[in-house]
């Protein structure tokens, strides 16, 4: 049920990201965006200092982003999107800039993940105990 609901939540923080960054998402995103929340909570739950937990959300999200891009984009040719114009793009799946900006990212995302993994535990504390 907690993977469940972090990768919803993932799913819709990552499509009404995209919409309001650039007006409209494609339904694979949402796959992928619950995929990268899923991955950033993990990453949250690793005795890491923060600055480690940002940069491996970052790295897991471009990888993510990178082969998500291939299978749509180049195998799929669904054209969801094309960062070839950018400079030191790879295949034009990703791009520095979008490394960066999953950086600065995962420093709100990394908060949320603690925040919902404390609740977790506080909802699981009040369970009753399995017979």
């Amino acid at each position: 049920m907690e993977f469940l609901f972090i990768f919803s939540l993932g799913s819709l923080l990552y499509g009404l990201t995209e919409i309001l960054w650039r007006g409209w998402t494609h339904w694979s995103m949402l796959i992928c965006g619950g995929l990268c929340f899923s991955l950033m909570y993990r990453i949250n739950l690793l005795k890491l200092p923060l600055l480690k937990k940002y940069i491996l959300s970052s790295a897991a999200i471009i990888t993510v982003e990178f082969y998500a891009g291939v299978i749509l984009n180049l195998f799929l040719k669904l054209n969801v999107w094309d960062y070839s114009s950018m400079s030191h793009n790879i295949l034009g799946q990703i791009c520095p800039q979008f490394l960066f900006l999953w950086f600065l990212l995962s420093i709100p995302g990394i908060w949320l993940c603690g925040q919902l993994s404390r609740l977790v535990n506080k909802i699981s504390s009040l369970r009753p105990p399995r017979p």
